[in-house]
């Protein structure tokens, strides 16, 4: 396996990857690509975490990346930075396609917490604001599926807690309610969350399959009764509190696995 780091801005944002050599024997030439938006509250990235995600899709075949992105400690507000930073790294990896063995047309962005809520937004302005802002074509920076760990959706749903907080990510919070901006170009989504998470209400999880479904755009929904925030694989492996450790909801991984093949 070959692990490659690709800086994206002067700021800190960096792509890490884990490459795989497609197994002629199994007739591959290319492999998905999946790209881990880890969480953190826009103040630090859980590098472990994101790891662990990005090698448990990488056991299943996909060239497995994960991002850092821009953080409050690098701007204020933050606005959509780190939805700008995604749109580097997806173009990056279709630059890059052939050289990395990558399939172009499954490349897959997932965000959990926070990172969802840069991948959400990103579900909604990759062919308009990302576009424009990167000048670059809307084909490069297409999502071909999007998957959402608890996502936050919008900063006006019960996460930040706080305006002082709310402030140093936007100045027109709306813009970042990404239930409110769902369009025709987003892409077919998988999205799960535990009814219970005391951090981010699953009501941000509702509303933007409410949306996606109001705009009749193909998704899969699964609200397991119980679990902490931050669950990321829900196993052992992941699990920063005993609670943590769920072994009903960690099936999200096997679902979300079997969804992406059946929309390959």
């Amino acid at each position: 396996m070959q692990v490659i780091n690709q800086k994206l801005t002067d700021t800190g944002a960096q792509l890490t990857g884990y490459l795989h050599q497609p197994d002629t024997n199994a007739h591959q030439t290319t492999l998905p690509a999946i790209i881990i938006v880890p969480g953190g509250s826009y103040t630090h990235i859980p590098v472990a975490q994101a790891e662990s995600l990005a090698m448990a899709f990488a056991g299943h075949g996909y060239q497995a990346f994960y991002l850092e992105y821009t953080l409050l400690s690098d701007q204020q507000p933050l606005e959509l930075a780190p939805v700008l930073d995604l749109g580097r790294a997806v173009s990056l990896l279709r630059q890059h396609a052939a050289e990395w063995h990558i399939d172009s047309q499954q490349i897959i962005p997932a965000g959990f917490s926070v990172g969802g809520h840069i991948v959400a937004l990103y579900n909604d302005y990759w062919a308009t604001s990302v576009a424009t802002t990167l000048q670059t074509a809307p084909a490069t920076l297409k999502p071909n599926n999007v998957l959402l760990g608890y996502p936050v959706i919008s900063p006006l749903l019960g996460f930040p807690k706080d305006a002082a907080t709310l402030v140093t990510w936007s100045q027109t919070p709306t813009e970042l309610a990404a239930e409110q901006h769902v369009n025709a170009n987003n892409q077919p989504t998988f999205i799960w969350t535990t009814a219970d998470d005391p951090i981010v209400p699953a009501t941000n999880t509702l509303a933007y399959v409410n949306a996606l479904a109001t705009a009749q755009i193909p998704y899969e929904l699964h609200v397991f009764k119980h679990g902490p925030h931050g669950l990321a694989l829900a196993n052992s492996q992941t699990a920063w509190k005993p609670d943590a450790d769920q072994p009903h909801v960690a099936h999200w991984l096997t679902l979300a696995l079997e969804w992406l093949a059946d929309n390959r």
